[in-house]
């Protein structure tokens, strides 16, 4: 018990002796707030031009998170800064020493992040819904109606999920550089990207961040699984690339 306590505040110190993990965390909730009050805002502002079926499709409550898309890619940096940053500067050799049951030792780091992540995206997702709700007024909607209160807690386990995504492979990778490379392209272009594609359209929709943002979504046909299930297939996802991580830890020298 003392050990795995000790393994816990010393990945606890690591994260927060480093600056940059610490901003990274408050640049991803004020990024997730800012963009989606911005995108809230302008879309409120032009609801009455909108075409009939427009308005008919409107979900408030995924409009507001617009946001988390930008967000997810900060804590993606967020994510690789936790795992790489020791083989960037070499200290994980020693790291490895004092504990060399390394299982242990990449289990404490993830639990450490993924606990502050879990933290910092819950208060982005209600600060996020209640802000954007509170701009669309009487079109908004509230954490009674069906579905929207597991919208909003599905938007910060999704957000946490995707961070320990980012973290499995960053263990694999072991390199800022070539995880970020990974990772950016694939949330930011290469996902969104292939979903637009009519022949692999319905198979895009098991991809990670596809599957698993349908959480936030009240509005939900036309998808050939539910949102539950869709953050499951994510859990799915993360599962095994932290696996991998873990096995490649196991594997390779530091």
């Amino acid at each position: 018990m003392r050990s795995a306590r000790a393994l816990l505040l010393a990945e606890w110190t690591k994260i927060r002796s480093v600056r940059s993990t610490v901003w990274t965390l408050i640049t991803a909730f004020v990024v997730t707030v800012l963009t989606s009050t911005v995108i809230a805002a302008v879309y409120n502002n032009q609801f009455d031009s909108l075409s009939a079926k427009q308005k008919a499709d409107f979900d408030p409550t995924n409009l507001g998170f617009i946001g988390v898309q930008l967000g997810q890619l900060v804590l993606v940096v967020f994510a690789v800064l936790v795992v790489c940053s020791e083989y960037t500067t070499r200290t994980v050799r020693y790291s490895l020493m004092a504990v060399p049951r390394r299982g242990a030792f990449l289990a404490a780091k993830l639990t450490v992040a993924t606990a502050l992540v879990l933290v910092t995206s819950m208060a982005t997702a209600f600060t996020t819904f209640g802000i954007a709700q509170s701009i669309f007024g009487a079109r908004g909607a509230s954490l009674g109606d069906p579905g929207v209160a597991r919208a909003v807690v599905g938007a910060g386990l999704y957000m946490t999920l995707i961070t320990l995504l980012a973290m499995g492979l960053s263990a694999v990778l072991r390199s800022p550089m070539l995880s970020l490379g990974v990772l950016m392209p694939f949330f930011f272009l290469v996902s969104p990207i292939l979903t637009t594609v009519p022949r692999i359209r319905t198979a895009a929709r098991f991809l990670p961040d596809q599957a698993g943002g349908l959480v936030t979504h009240v509005r939900t046909s036309g998808w050939p699984f539910g949102p539950w299930a869709g953050l499951a297939i994510l859990c799915g996802w993360t599962a095994a690339l932290v696996l991998a991580g873990y096995l490649t830890l196991r594997r390779r020298d530091a």
